[in-house]
């Protein structure tokens, strides 16, 4: 019985160690914001338009000349059937990066919003 608990503590100690060094690794992101959106208008012969916009990176938190993945999550308007949530991925790059998205003649955007923003290597301090 003696051995029983000394192993389950063992086996929780180790555990416990490998939570904190885990939670001591410093996990940066940067700030991404919508600048300068717009939705241009029908383009023959598709009919297709085109939603864009540029997105400010402030990567300060992240090492330097640092890139990595976001994405944007649409509320998608649809003219026949049911509105949907799309998720489209990009890289970021500071100081801005350009985003186009192509958008069916049936569709709109009601929201757009950031999504997931990957980690980036910390600066160092």
């Amino acid at each position: 019985m003696k051995r029983l608990r000394a192993c389950a503590t063992l086996a929780g100690v180790i555990g416990l160690a490998g939570l904190t060094q885990a939670f001591g690794q410093a996990s940066c992101r940067p700030t991404l914001a919508f600048r300068e959106v717009a939705f241009s208008d029908m383009r023959p012969p598709t009919m297709q338009r085109k939603w864009t916009a540029v997105v400010s990176v402030d990567a300060s938190p992240c090492a330097a000349n640092a890139t990595g993945r976001f994405e944007i999550v649409f509320s998608r308007l649809q003219e026949f059937g049911p509105d949907t949530e799309s998720r489209e991925e990009f890289t970021w790059a500071a100081p801005a990066v350009n985003i186009a998205v192509d958008f069916a003649p049936t569709e709109a955007v009601q929201g757009y919003r950031i999504g997931k923003i990957a980690p980036c290597p910390c600066a160092a301090d």
